[in-house]
């Protein structure tokens, strides 16, 4: 998998194996051979296999050679494995080990036996952990660990002399338990990283390490959840959710250009949501699916793509038309759903739910101009104006002040200043930290958005993160363990001591697509990359680099990669270098350079 390179140079190291495609050479077979007709009911896995061996053995009892499992990774059983790894469990005595494959990754675990107990098939116990903590987890007990949407805990049978894999989830460490008296030979164990085959068009360099492997590490969160579709988490929420796609989406395009599965993704959930109902039971997730295609099209200018949503998208906005009151007010029914840190507000529920609705009926109103249709466009520009005239109060919520501002509904520099700059990367999160962030930029503060990055998202790094949680809150921090090591007595257990909602305790997801925010922003607002005609046909450079010496990076566009450059002089003006592909024309202050 060459692609992968650019990403895991950073995150880890990986061993590959590509397989050629079995449904074209099926289908190639002679007529009379099965394989023929069952070719047309294949269809390729398009993911790609990559196998990854342990970093380091984090603990271990009644096990001896256990740094074979590090040294020798092999990938096959032999009749005789001398030097292995070996498990010994007597008259009940634990036997077991604990590994660490050194980043968070997609896929299963593959576990290589040679020589069991009575040589038969023995019994082991396989616990997965996004923590070290969880890997060490029981199911069900006081830090609410889970098998919810992918088996991570469970029993199993290992052949003798044979090969068995586990999974799939996301996890990061495993741990082997063996569970019948004798002794049982580890030949090996490898995790099977499942992921697509993605070339990192995209790129981001600065003179600050820091923002440096948070933008690699956001790109790789949202790189994980592409599976066959655009997933929110790979551990828990192994599923589509609309809502949570528009961060993924910026930051897949950001990195990848136009991502395989995107479109699957909302086609999926469009059709199966008969109107009226609302996408994935949330209003918000409805008005969302509108954002990311006007976003989408953007990002690609796919015409023919566009057209074929106008058949849902006029009702959807007619429907969201009549949840406006007389009073300018919004009045959406359903889940009314912002993000889980605003759950229990509902006055910012409602102020961020009036400046979304605001925000996607001006999206459909510009997608329904692009469509040609005068009339919808219409309508949905006039409810938008409707919405504006009755601008509510933030509740004192960062994620409900964001909204507003980047919904015209008042001074952007004040929301900053009154709401949003407020105790820096205090009361952030990692979904709607995108548009604090975006928010903080249209305010001018671009030197606040870095700031924030570096501590809220930083913050994770130095805990040993090497992808984005479901959520993050500082408080957490004072007396907390890394996820990467097993909390000492007088230390709180990041993982299972903390959470709340439906994400308590061990159930939280640590690579959640949704915190993969800062990747798009640091490109749009630092190296300053914006397209602003379909399809990126014409794009703006404005860097802002704020206490950066310089940045440099790469940017999709369906013409080819753009290049900048941009370096500080003594003076504090930027020097700018661009390349950019045949037909892209660039515009903005760096243009001018």
């Amino acid at each position: 998998m060459k692609h992968l390179s650019l990403a895991v140079s950073i995150l880890g190291a990986v061993a590959t194996a590509t397989a050629a495609d079995p449904v074209s050479h099926l289908a190639r077979c002679a007529t009379n051979h099965p394989a023929a007709a069952a070719a047309g009911r294949m269809a390729r896995d398009v993911r790609g296999r990559t196998y990854v061996a342990p970093a380091r053995v984090m603990w271990t009892e009644g096990a001896e050679r256990t740094d074979r499992l590090v040294e020798d990774p092999r990938g096959q059983v032999f009749v005789q494995n001398p030097g292995v790894c070996r498990l010994t469990r007597k008259d009940g005595a634990p036997a077991a080990v604990l590994v660490d494959f050194g980043l968070e990754l997609h896929g299963a675990l593959q576990i290589l036996v040679g020589n069991t107990p009575g040589n038969k098939p023995a019994r082991i116990r396989v616990r997965l952990g996004e923590s070290a903590a969880e890997a060490m987890s029981d199911i069900g007990g006081p830090k609410n660990a889970t098998n919810d949407h992918a088996i991570r805990d469970d029993t199993m049978l290992v052949p003798w002399l044979g090969t068995r894999e586990f999974g799939p989830s996301g996890f990061r460490f495993a741990r082997i338990d063996l569970l019948d008296d004798g002794a049982l030979d580890l030949v090996g164990l490898r995790a099977i990283l499942l992921v697509r085959d993605l070339e990192y068009l995209g790129s981001f360099r600065c003179s600050d390490e820091r923002l440096n492997r948070i933008w690699i590490t956001a790109a790789w969160t949202a790189h994980l959840n592409l599976q066959d579709y655009l997933w929110d988490g790979i551990k828990r929420d192994r599923l589509v959710w609309i809502g949570d796609m528009h961060p993924e989406t910026m930051a897949l395009a950001t990195v990848f250009g136009r991502a395989p599965a995107i479109e699957a993704s909302l086609d999926l959930v469009r059709d199966a949501t008969p109107l009226p109902q609302w996408m994935n039971g949330i209003s918000s997730y409805s008005m969302w699916w509108i954002l990311i295609h006007r976003d989408w099209y953007r990002f690609h200018g796919d015409l023919d793509y566009l057209r074929d949503q106008k058949a849902y998208l006029v009702p959807l906005l007619d429907r969201l038309l009549s949840k406006i009151g007389p009073d300018g007010a919004e009045r959406l029914d359903g889940m009314r759903f912002l993000d889980w840190p605003t759950a229990g507000n509902k006055p910012a529920v409602h102020a961020g739910l009036q400046a979304l609705l605001a925000m996607t009926l001006d999206a459909g109103a510009e997608i329904c101009t692009t469509l040609g249709d005068a009339d919808a466009a219409g309508r949905a520009a006039a409810g938008a104006k409707r919405l504006r005239a009755n601008v509510p109060d933030a509740g004192g919520s960062k994620q409900a002040a964001a909204l507003l501002s980047l919904a015209g509904f008042g001074d952007p520099v004040a929301y900053n200043r009154d709401v949003l700059a407020v105790g820096g990367a205090k009361d952030m999160s990692t979904f709607y930290g995108y548009y604090m962030l975006e928010a903080r930029a249209k305010a001018g503060d671009v030197q606040g958005g870095l700031d924030a990055i570096r501590t809220y998202w930083g913050a994770m790094l130095d805990r040993g993160a090497t992808s984005f949680w479901e959520d993050f809150n500082l408080d957490w921090l004072p007396g907390a363990s890394r996820i990467d090591e097993l909390p000492a007595a007088d230390e709180k257990d990041l993982h299972g001591d903390f959470g709340a909602h439906c994400y308590k305790g061990f159930r939280h997801s640590l690579c959640h697509g949704w915190a993969s925010g800062p990747a798009p922003w640091l490109t749009r607002h630092v190296l300053g990359v914006e397209g602003v005609e379909p399809g990126a046909k014409t794009v703006r450079v404005a860097p802002v680099l704020g206490d950066l010496a310089w940045a440099e990076g790469t940017f999709p566009t369906p013409a080819g990669v753009l290049k900048v450059r941009h370096d500080k002089r003594p003076d504090g003006t930027v020097e700018s270098k661009i390349d950019a592909p045949p037909g892209v024309k660039i515009v903005g202050p760096a243009a001018r350079k």
